[in-house]
């Protein structure tokens, strides 16, 4: 169930995702923290034959439930996506400094050390190559009309976040943790993630709520 509600988040995502992505024919693209690979998996029917994409993912079961997601996708192109941790890319050495794109998403919030990943992703790219990073800011979550209970146990789950050594407000800080790597921050956004009762997407938003806090 819970594989199941990851994998319709991430198509819920990818769309935007892949919009402010923008890969090009030929590119070479690092995906960080990939999980079940679905989005890089995307990303190598965009870049295309010339192109490649190569998925970092620690947790085998995402890898092998991956696996069982991408035989059933109707793409030809596929992802190579490797075993590794994010503090230790698995890249040989003549891979380094040679991706057009480095990318990862809802990855430094789980991170107590984001800075080093982030570094790590600098150097991976080439000159003048991009580095895109994609987190939350938990207390960005606005519901109306106020429920305080849910918001008592939102606030609780923040908490969760620090006690274990991460930031729950990672999302605000990405310019910044791009900045100390030595970059030049070009541009922000924020993609829309909420729904309202009677859009397509609402029971989607609301079991992964709920599943969020039930995991908390």
């Amino acid at each position: 169930d819970e594989q199941g509600r990851l994998a319709k988040l991430n198509r819920l995502l990818n769309q935007q995702s892949m919009a402010r992505l923008a890969p090009r024919e030929g590119d070479r693209v690092l995906d960080v923290g990939c999980g079940f690979g679905l989005f890089a998996h995307e990303i190598a029917d965009r870049v295309g034959g010339a192109g490649r994409v190569v998925g970092i993912e620690r947790d085998p079961a995402q890898i092998e439930e991956g696996k069982r997601l991408a035989a059933v996708l109707p793409s030809r192109a596929r992802a190579e996506i490797r075993q590794g941790d994010a503090y230790a890319f698995p890249l040989r050495d003549d891979e380094w400094g040679t991706f057009d794109v480095a990318h990862a998403r809802f990855l430094l919030e789980h991170l107590s050390r984001p800075a080093e990943v982030v570094a790590a992703m600098v150097r991976a790219v080439r000159p003048g190559g991009r580095v895109i990073l994609e987190d939350d800011d938990h207390a960005a979550l606005v519901v109306h009309p106020a429920v305080p209970e849910f918001e008592a146990l939102w606030r609780a789950y923040e908490r969760s976040y620090e006690a274990g050594g991460r930031d729950p407000h990672i999302g605000r800080k990405l310019v910044s943790l791009l900045a100390g790597a030595g970059v030049t921050p070009v541009r922000c956004d924020w993609p829309f993630f909420g729904a309202c009762a009677g859009s397509e997407t609402y029971d989607a938003i609301v079991t992964n709520c709920r599943a969020i806090l039930v995991g908390a």
